[in-house]
């Protein structure tokens, strides 16, 4: 049984969520999943601060992931795709890829 770990997409139109979860490499993205490991908003949130509303912060795109359900199933053998492989490399669980050159 070949896993991977990929995104699935929640949320309205122009609203995009998505839950990055553990699936059978073949079945369709709808496709009810082995483990919901965590959840990504690409939207950006301006943090709410309290103290002073004057303040210029930077918007950030909310990612949360179970450290730990990730490295057993990456333990197991479960492929992460390209997006989530670029998720969990900001999370320190996975090297970066290598950048491919395109030989034309």
């Amino acid at each position: 049984m070949v896993l991977r770990i990929r995104l699935a997409r929640f949320g309205n139109k122009h609203v995009p969520f998505y839950n990055i979860v553990v699936a059978q490499a073949r079945s369709a993205r709808g496709a009810k999943p082995l483990e919901v490991i965590g959840t990504y908003n690409p939207l950006p949130k301006r943090p709410t601060n309290l103290y002073d509303e004057n303040v210029n912060v930077r918007p950030f795109k909310e990612i949360a992931l179970d450290r730990s359900r990730a490295k057993y199933w990456l333990g197991v053998g479960a492929q992460p795709s390209d997006p989530v492989w670029k998720l969990m490399s900001m999370a320190g669980l996975v090297e970066q890829k290598p950048a491919t050159w395109n030989k034309a």
